[in-house]
């Protein structure tokens, strides 16, 4: 049976799916291995209308924050029609008006902050709540060259269902027994990151997980030496993904490889594209090398 936040989550999905303000998901998708490795390479129609509805838009400023329009912000006030309703004091849950897969949620400030100014123990809590009432996988894209399409501060969750992005395709990889607040690499990810063992998930008290989640964040940034920096103290571009236990931080250098915008949900194992032929541009690379080449290096052999 849904919950009393997924049931309001699903409705306003069919409400909106019904008078056309959103469109249903139409996707396509092919599993590639790469270096033991599984990834579901995924097209989903709606994000080519996601850049046809960007062509239109104001030509993209040097704002550090990001792309693309800097007039133009989807969440003060939210669509109506995609708003499921308030989470905690600070946050909106809305409908991401471009999905990737059902139920994509975005969950923005209420007041406008710049989406690479450091995640707070606010933003930490609206996805903690999400995460104890359903699982999935919450994530961060930081900065446009981290995939962000809005400068407005926001974090999104996905719910967990197959072929959806997640963290447990890396589980194999990452030592089982260390303590919360541990770190670790990943000897299959060729690039920098950083993973912290932290406690948030279905189930976790919310309160307790956005601590943990903060503190990791914490951690991991200063494993990374992601400083925020300039007047307005802005982090350096970075993604992070958080669920199964685990969080995962890295920074980033650019958004595309080979015209294809990689966000958090690509280390999560799902590359989103486009159009189908950009399935075979990540074939033809292995989507590790397409990985890495938005990343940052990182010679030498992973350590725990």
């Amino acid at each position: 049976m849904d919950s009393t936040f997924m049931g309001a989550v699903r409705a306003r999905t069919d409400a909106a799916i019904a008078s056309g303000d959103l469109q249903p998901i139409v996707a396509e998708q092919v599993v590639m291995r790469d270096a033991g490795l599984p990834f579901t390479v995924r097209w989903v129609a709606a994000l080519a209308a996601k850049d046809a509805a960007k062509a239109g838009a104001t030509p993209a400023t040097t704002l550090p924050g990001g792309p693309r329009d800097p007039n133009f912000n989807p969440f003060l006030p939210p669509d109506p029609a995609l708003t499921v309703g308030p989470l905690g004091a600070h946050h909106n849950v809305v409908l991401n008006k471009f999905p990737v897969c059902l139920h994509h949620l975005v969950l923005a400030r209420r007041e406008f902050a710049e989406q690479l100014s450091p995640l707070e123990l606010v933003d930490f809590l609206a996805l903690a709540i999400v995460l104890s009432d359903a699982g999935g996988l919450g994530f961060y894209n930081g900065g446009a060259a981290a995939g962000a399409s809005q400068r407005h501060k926001h974090v999104q969750w996905i719910p967990a269902a197959e072929g959806n992005a997640s963290l447990r395709y890396l589980g194999e990889g990452l030592p089982a027994d260390i303590a919360p607040g541990a770190l670790a690499r990943h000897p299959g990810l060729p690039l920098r990151h950083c993973f912290v063992r932290v406690e948030a998930g279905f189930g976790c008290d919310p309160e307790a997980a956005a601590q943990a989640m903060h503190d990791a964040f914490g951690r991991a940034c200063a494993e990374l030496s992601l400083v925020p920096g300039g007047e307005d103290g802005l982090l350096p571009p970075c993604n992070m993904l958080v669920g199964d236990g685990w969080m995962l931080v890295l920074p980033r250098s650019r958004e595309h490889f080979e015209g294809v915008s990689l966000n958090a949900l690509s280390y999560g194992g799902t590359v989103y594209v486009r159009e189908p032929a950009q399935i075979e541009a990540i074939r033809a690379v292995g989507p590790l090398r397409a990985l890495a080449s938005v990343g940052i290096p990182e010679p030498g052999p992973a350590v725990a």
